[in-house]
C-alpha cells in the first residue's frame, strides 16, 4: 500500500558509477527507504500530488468498474454512430458485451501498471478510442472518421503540450516525434494500400487503416508506433493461420484495424514510455 505524501514519480539512475548504486525501485515509488541515499540519485519533480491511500489492487478494481461503465458507453455510442452511417448494429453477445468486458480488463491492467494518476486517465481515454475501433471494425469493417479524426487532434494536442510532454512525462521524446511518426506511418500504410490494390486488383488495406496508422503515429511516437504495428501484424498473422486451418482454404480476408489497435493498447501499457 502506498504511503501518504510519497512521490509516485520515477527516479533517474545514480549519477556516479564509482559510488554505491541505489537499489532499483518499483514502478510505483514510495518514500525513500533508509538505505537509499538521496544524494546518489536524482528524483524527477513530482507532479501527481499525494498518491491515493489505496493499494494497487484496490485501485485496479475501482478503475475496472469505471472501465466497464465506459465500455457500455462505447457500445451505446457505436450503435448510434452505426445508424448514422446507415448500418445495422449487431446483436451477438460478443458485440454487446465485448466493449465493456475489454474496457474493464484494460482499465484494471492500466491502473495496476501506470502512474501518475493523470497519465492513467489520459491513457485510459485513448484506450477507449482503441476499443471502439476494435469492435466497430470487427463488426462493420469500418473505422469511423467521426471517431478517428477527433482522436488525432487530441493526440496531436497532447504531444505538443509542454505540460503533458515534460511535466507528466507521458512521452519522453521531442514534441515533433509524434507528428513525424504520424506522417511516416500514414504514408507507409497509404503506399501499402495502393500497392496492394495494384497487385491484387482488390483492396488489401482500407483507407481506414491508413488513418488508424496516422493516429497511432501521433499517439505513440518513435519507436513505439512500429512496436505496436509489429504486435498488430503478429496477432493478425496468428488469426489468419487459424482461419486458414479451420476453413482449409486460402480465400477470405480479415480486418487489420482491430489488430493494429490491439497492438497500440499493449504499447500504452508501458509506464516508462
Amino acid at each position: 500500500m502506498r504511503t501518504a505524501g510519497a512521490c509516485c514519480c520515477r527516479r533517474a539512475r545514480s549519477r556516479s558509477s564509482s559510488g554505491p548504486v541505489a537499489p532499483p525501485r518499483s514502478r510505483r515509488c514510495g518514500k525513500l527507504s533508509s538505505h537509499e541515499n538521496p544524494v546518489d540519485a536524482e528524483a524527477l519533480p513530482c507532479v501527481c500530488g499525494d498518491p491515493p491511500l489505496v493499494s494497487p489492487y484496490a485501485l485496479a478494481a475501482i478503475w475496472a468498474v469505471g472501465g466497464g461503465a465506459a465500455g457500455w458507453a462505447v457500445r451505446w455510442g457505436s450503435v448510434k454512430l452505426a445508424r448514422l452511417e446507415g448500418l445495422e448494429p449487431g446483436s451477438k453477445r460478443w458485440q454487446i458485451f465485448g466493449p465493456p468486458v475489454l474496457c474493464a480488463l484494460v482499465f484494471a491492467i492500466y491502473a495496476f501498471e501506470i502512474t501518475p494518476f493523470p497519465l492513467l486517465v489520459l491513457r485510459s481515454l485513448f484506450g477507449l478510442v482503441l476499443v471502439q475501433v476494435i469492435f466497430f471494425d470487427f463488426e462493420h469493417r469500418l473505422i469511423l472518421d467521426r471517431v478517428i479524426f477527433p482522436s488525432m487532434v487530441l493526440a496531436l494536442l497532447v504531444s505538443l503540450s509542454p505540460l503533458v510532454s515534460s511535466r507528466l512525462g507521458l512521452w519522453q521524446q521531442p514534441w515533433w516525434t509524434g507528428i513525424a511518426m504520424g506522417l511516416a506511418a500514414g504514408l507507409l500504410f497509404l503506399v501499402l494500400a495502393l500497392a496492394g490494390s495494384a497487385l491484387f486488383k482488390a483492396e488489401a488495406l482500407g483507407f481506414g487503416d491508413v488513418k488508424l496508422a496516422l493516429f497511432m503515429g501521433l499517439l505513440l511516437g518513435w519507436p513505439y508506433t512500429f512496436t505496436a504495428m509489429f504486435y498488430g501484424v503478429f496477432l493478425a498473422g496468428l488469426i489468419s493461420i487459424g482461419v486458414i486451418v479451420w476453413r482449409r482454404s486460402m480465400k477470405g480476408t480479415i480486418a487489420y484495424g482491430p489488430y493494429l489497435a490491439a497492438g497500440a493498447l499493449i504499447v500504452l501499457l508501458d509506464p516508462l514510455k
